[in-house]
């Protein structure tokens, strides 16, 4: 990490976007990270291939909504640290026009993506909390139109809230959305409920939502679920929907279009 710290940010404690960047194989991480996160892959070593399964779900379905619904422009929620293959990667291979923010809490996420995309035209970093709607479409809105299809992403992010409010956030979004975006989903999904608790001792950085797959579902409520549905990440990009895997850790992913 740099010598010189973004004020807020705080090297003693981990955090959710550093952890995830460890599993990646990123070097953006404190020593209080590789420990929390080693800690957990001692629990579930399936860690590091979730996160990875997570990476290339989110841009294939960003890609597919480019080449498939068009669409130009992206919001990225929750986006955590700047990662290769990244979202504005996969999007304008299809259309190099592509306009792309990300938004994310996490001041050291937010740096570096800032200076990543510094010579970027047409994609921004922002602060901002993905459940505060209005403040970050308003932090946004020289990039994202709204009155036009957007695709909005939260990937890797949602299992930090619990069901009700996941929905009252997607419901957010959704309703500033015009007809023909796109809203694409993935959380970690556990079918080990006593790993989950096992894992909960140890991670500290968030609390952990475990969404069934109804949960999941409900989160696309007013849209219309492109195929095949709901699924596990690999399952999804391959277009093959059921049965879901029935390993200890999976990423559920879907994405919908607004009608």
């Amino acid at each position: 990490m740099h010598d010189t710290l973004p004020a807020g940010v705080d090297p003693s404690r981990p955090n959710i976007a550093r952890i995830y960047d460890y599993w990646l194989g990123g070097k953006d991480n404190f020593t209080v990270d590789r420990e929390q996160a080693e800690r957990s892959l001692e629990l579930c070593p399936g860690l590091s291939q979730w996160a990875r399964d997570n990476r290339a779900f989110i841009c294939g379905a960003a890609a597919r909504a480019a080449r498939e619904g068009g669409i130009t422009q992206f919001l990225d929620l929750g986006a955590g640290l700047p990662t290769h293959p990244a979202v504005h990667e996969a999007v304008r291979a299809v259309d190099p026009a592509t306009r792309v923010a990300y938004v994310d809490f996490d001041h050291v996420a937010v740096c570096h993506a800032q200076a990543l995309l510094a010579k970027g035209d047409g994609l921004r970093a922002v602060h901002g909390d993905l459940a505060d709607h209005d403040a970050v479409s308003a932090a946004v809105a020289g990039t994202i139109d709204f009155r036009r299809p957007v695709a909005v992403l939260m990937a890797g992010v949602l299992h930090f809230l619990s069901t009700p409010r996941a929905q009252q956030v997607c419901a957010g979004w959704l309703s500033r959305m015009a007809p023909g975006s796109w809203l694409i989903l993935a959380v970690g999904r556990y079918e080990d409920a006593a790993l989950l608790d096992r894992l909960r001792g140890v991670y500290s950085a968030a609390e952990y939502f475990n969404h069934s797959p109804a949960d999941f579902a409900s989160l696309f409520a007013g849209a219309d679920l492109v195929s095949p549905g709901i699924s596990e990440g690999k399952r999804w990009l391959a277009g093959v929907s059921a049965p879901l895997p029935e390993h200890d850790l999976y990423g559920l992913c879907g994405a919908a279009v607004k009608p």
